[in-house]
């Protein structure tokens, strides 16, 4: 097929049979660089400038042309021309873009939807959101290969793609199908009050938890997960702060005496996007009868976790898309929960076990964040301060003797804090610069150090032995 009849065809079915009488293009209308020039309304131009026009409308269009310059005042001709370079074709290069772009604006196709990847951040797919399109488009059916493969993961893959290198393709049905039910337990604990814990740990899964824990109202861990957090909490959390609220999420004072010796607070619901690396996590979740939500590929046990999700966990694209639907379930469930209590419907029980604070205790944290004395504290003081001036007039002997005891008692103290703290303050500086800095100390120094902090070590050993 000829290139004219490659152009007449489209034009044919766009415009009708005018199309062939308008747009007749023949291989004279080709430019020396080999250009197609579409038609244009003649303009009060030299005939020279309309070499790229039709060759249909070249004569009518100069003669026009000749006829405007023919008829033009005296003092219009009589101006002189500027000279201008027949080599030099900018000019004409520029017209004939602008003939071109005025008769091919409207033409061809505008993609309306297509993918923004700041979009998977900044605004997350619902969970109604997710069609098969968006779960292919991501890459979500995308297995390993099939030598890698776990057995457990039979009923998820749709079948084998490729001869040389095969892999498994994840059915998309099911991916579907269980992210809707992993949404739907993400909203149910976050509308019962429950906490959340989101955990990705790969490279570039750090946006995405944080994201969805955002939207969630609960947490999130994007590194190295320590072993023992939940089974030895008491330990390993023991310097986290703690704090309780009421239904609206209001914190509420007065509780700081209680919550000092409570257990550390554990997740009601973990979901782990890379459950190969934090398999240590999810053993310690079964111990504790927390469930949990993670991403399954082939290569992964699926009964490593409580609601799995058959997708591809390599991808970054198909973990934010996951991440994104979780998250807006968690946040639906967030609303849901805040919207029945300023009605007064509480959905779920508080499992906490601590007693209403009495209100000097709620005074005394007021007053403690303020930096003042609560009223209980000075009325005590008061109260020890009339006991001493009672003791001092009653038994003046008794009363020196004890207050001298206790004054030695207090600098003993002091001295053994100072020396605590100057302990604290070799070891780690011993610490430094073993691990991140010891070059830039000469070796003499850093013995120097080791040994002072050796003897300070010794000495509080031998004075604890002598008491």
């Amino acid at each position: 097929m000829s290139s004219t009849a490659m152009i007449l065809r489209p034009l044919l079915l766009r415009q009708g049979k005018t199309a062939i009488i308008q747009y007749s293009l023949t291989f004279a209308d080709l430019t020396p660089s080999g250009r197609l020039a579409l038609p244009r309304a003649p303009t009060p131009f030299l005939a020279s400038q309309w070499r790229r026009s039709l060759v249909t409308q070249t004569p009518s269009s100069v003669q026009r042309s000749t006829e405007d310059s023919s008829n033009l005042p005296q003092s219009a001709s009589s101006r002189p021309q500027a000279i201008i370079d027949p080599k030099d074709t900018t000019v004409e290069d520029w017209e004939f873009f602008q003939h071109q772009k005025k008769h091919t604006t409207g033409l061809g196709s505008a993609a309306i939807k297509h993918y923004k990847p700041h979009e998977l951040l900044s605004n997350p797919p619902r969970p109604q959101d997710v069609t098969l399109e968006l779960l292919m488009a991501s890459q979500s059916h995308l297995g390993h290969a099939t030598s890698l493969w776990n057995p457990m993961n039979a009923k998820y893959i749709f079948g084998v793609r490729g001869d040389h290198d095969p892999i498994h393709i994840i059915s998309l049905d099911v991916t579907a199908a269980h992210l809707r039910r992993a949404c739907k337990v993400v909203e149910g604990v976050a509308s019962r009050g429950g906490l959340i814990l989101f955990v990705g740990t790969r490279e570039g899964q750090a946006r995405a938890v944080v994201k969805a824990a955002e939207m969630a109202g609960g947490c999130h861990l994007f590194d190295k997960w320590t072993p023992g957090t939940l089974t030895n909490g008491q330990q390993i959390l023991r310097r986290t702060k703690k704090k309780v609220v009421d239904e609206l999420d209001r914190e509420q004072p007065g509780f700081e005496a209680q919550l000092k010796y409570s257990s550390a607070v554990k997740p009601d619901l973990v979901v782990c996007l890379n459950p190969l690396e934090n398999y240590v996590l999810l053993h310690e979740c079964g111990i504790h009868n927390i469930p949990t939500v993670g991403i399954i590929d082939t290569d992964a046990n699926p009964t490593w976790v409580t609601y799995p999700i058959p997708a591809n966990d390599d991808s970054l694209r198909c973990v934010q898309v996951l991440a994104g639907a979780l998250g807006r379930a968690g946040e639906e469930g967030q609303r849901q929960r805040l919207e029945s209590a300023k009605r007064g419907y509480i959905t779920y029980e508080p499992r906490h076990h601590l007693e209403m604070p009495t209100k000097d205790e709620v005074e005394a944290s007021k007053r403690g964040e303020a930096g003042e004395k609560s009223r209980h504290d000075e009325i005590e003081e008061e109260f020890d301060d009339e006991v001493e001036a009672v003791e001092a007039e009653s038994e003046p002997d008794a009363y020196a003797l004890r207050m001298e005891q206790e004054e030695k008692a207090r600098e003993l103290q002091a001295r053994e804090s100072g020396r605590d703290e100057k302990l604290a303050n070799l070891s780690e500086l011993d610490e430094d610069l073993q691990d991140e800095d010891a070059a830039q100390f000469s070796q003499p120094d850093f013995d120097l150090i080791s040994d002072r902090a050796r003897r300070a070590e010794e000495a509080g050993k031998s004075e604890a032995e002598k008491k």
